[in-house]
C-alpha cells in the first residue's frame, strides 16, 4: 500500500491496485475516509469515525498538498 505522507498522526495513502476515479484513502485517530478528485479538487466521499476537527485537518492537508497527490496517483496508476 503506497504512503502518500504521514501528517498530524494521520496516514494519507493509497492501495496497492486501485481504480478510477482518482482518490486518496486517509487512516488515523480510530477513523478512516476517502476523498475523490472531482476534476478541480479532491472531495470527500466517505468517512467514518473522524471528530469534526480532524477531519477539517485532513481536508486542509488534502487541499493543501494536491498536486503532490495527482501527480503520485499518475505515476503509480497512469
Amino acid at each position: 500500500m503506497p504512503e502518500l505522507f504521514r501528517m498530524y498522526g494521520f496516514l494519507f495513502m493509497f492501495f496497492s491496485h486501485e481504480h478510477e476515479p482518482m482518490h486518496v484513502h486517509v487512516i488515523g485517530n480510530e477513523g478512516e475516509a476517502k476523498f475523490s478528485w472531482n476534476g478541480d479538487r479532491f472531495v470527500l466521499e466517505e468517512s467514518r469515525n473522524f471528530k469534526h476537527n480532524d477531519l477539517r485537518r485532513i481536508k486542509d492537508v488534502i487541499s493543501n498538498n494536491s498536486d503532490i497527490i495527482v501527480k503520485r496517483w499518475e505515476e503509480l496508476f497512469g
